[in-house]
C-alpha cells in the first residue's frame, strides 16, 4: 500500500478514544503513572496495542483489526467507608475492534469501528455480563494536499460511543492538524490540542492538552452508608483526567520511536458509580503530577 494511504488509514482507525487522533500508530507499548495529591493513592497503567491493516479488493479500502490489553492498577490507600470488601483490586481490559475505511471524493476518507472490551477487576468466580463493554465510532478524514513537503494538513470529525461508560452519550471528535513549517506543527480540537517543534529528523518536542480515561467493572459490589444515612452501592470505577504536558520523542528509525510525557492534571477525578452510572463516591479529585512513556511503531 502507498505510504500516504496507510497514514490516512491509521489516522482513521487506530486513533480515536485514547487521545491518539493525531497518531499513526501500528503498535504501542506504554506505561503511565499518576500519583494522587494529598494521599498515598496511585493510579498506574500498562498498555499493549496494535493495528493490523488488511487491504480489500476495492481500491483504497481496508479492514483493520485492533487488539488491545490494559493493566490498570488503582491502588487506593485512603480509609474507605465500605461495609465489606474495602480494597479495590487491579483492573484489566481486553479489547478487540474491527474497523473499515474507504476513500471518498475530494480527498475525504470514511472510517467506522465496532468493538468489544472486557474490563473488570476479576475478583469474582469468573467472567460476568457486566464485565463487557461495547464500542462504536464513525469519522471522516479530510486530507489537504501540499506539494511543499513536509507541509500538510488534515481535518478529523466524528463520533464515538461506548456502553456502559461514565459518560452516557456519544463523544464528538473534531481535530484539525497542520504542519505549517518544516520545524513546526499544531493540532486543535478533541481529544488533543498540541504544538510540536521538530529539532531534526530524530528529535521532537511538543506541548499539549489532552484527555485520559479509565473504566472498569467491580465484580463484587461495594455497599456503604453515605453522610445522609443512605445506603449506596458502587458497581464500577472510572477515572477522567484533563492534563497539560510537555512531551519528547526520539526516533530510533524512521518508524520506531521512544516518547515520554510529563505534566500536571487540570482536572482529575476517580469515582465509584452505581449501575446507572451515577456517582456514589469521589475517591480523589485533586490535581496532580502526570507521567507517561512508551515505544511506538508508526508510519
Amino acid at each position: 500500500m502507498r505510504n500516504k494511504d496507510l497514514i490516512l488509514l491509521c489516522i482513521c482507525l487506530c486513533a480515536i478514544g485514547n487521545i491518539r487522533s493525531q497518531g499513526t500508530d501500528l503498535a504501542r507499548i506504554e506505561y503511565a503513572y499518576i500519583p494522587q495529591t494529598a494521599s498515598d493513592n496511585v493510579y498506574s497503567r500498562f498498555i499493549i496495542s496494535a493495528n493490523y491493516p488488511i487491504k480489500m479488493k476495492n481500491k483504497g479500502s481496508y479492514l483493520v483489526i485492533s487488539p488491545q490489553y490494559r493493566y490498570n492498577n488503582l491502588s487506593i490507600k485512603d480509609a474507605l467507608i465500605f461495609e465489606q470488601g474495602g480494597d479495590l483490586n487491579n483492573f484489566q481490559t481486553f479489547g478487540l475492534e474491527f474497523g473499515y475505511t474507504f476513500k471518498m471524493k475530494n480527498d475525504w476518507r470514511f472510517g467506522a469501528k465496532l468493538g468489544t472490551q472486557i474490563s473488570s477487576n476479576f475478583e469474582g468466580s469468573g467472567l460476568e455480563s457486566d464485565d463487557f463493554r461495547y464500542t462504536g465510532s464513525i469519522y471522516f478524514v479530510k486530507s489537504y494536499k501540499n506539494h511543499q513537503a513536509p507541509k500538510n494538513a488534515r481535518l478529523i470529525i466524528g463520533l464515538r460511543y461506548a456502553v456502559p461508560a461514565s459518560i452516557n452519550f456519544p463523544l464528538p471528535i473534531i481535530n484539525y492538524f497542520k504542519r505549517f513549517h518544516p520545524s513546526w506543527s499544531y493540532s486543535v480540537g478533541t481529544p488533543k490540542t498540541s504544538i510540536k517543534y521538530f529539532f531534526n529528523e530524530k528529535n521532537t518536542l511538543q506541548a499539549f492538552v489532552g484527555l485520559d480515561r479509565f473504566y472498569g467493572n467491580l465484580q463484587n459490589n461495594r455497599a456503604f452508608v453515605d453522610e445522609r444515612g443512605e445506603v449506596k452501592v458502587a458497581e464500577n470505577a472510572s477515572m477522567l483526567n484533563v492534563m497539560g504536558a510537555l512531551g519528547y520523542q526520539y526516533y530510533f528509525t524512521e518508524h520506531l520511536l521512544f516518547y515520554t510525557y510529563a505534566g500536571y492534571t487540570l482536572s482529575n477525578e476517580i469515582r465509584l458509580r452505581d449501575d446507572n452510572q451515577e456517582n456514589v463516591l469521589t475517591i480523589n479529585n485533586g490535581n496532580t503530577f502526570y507521567f507517561r512513556s512508551g515505544i511506538k511503531l508508526k508510519i
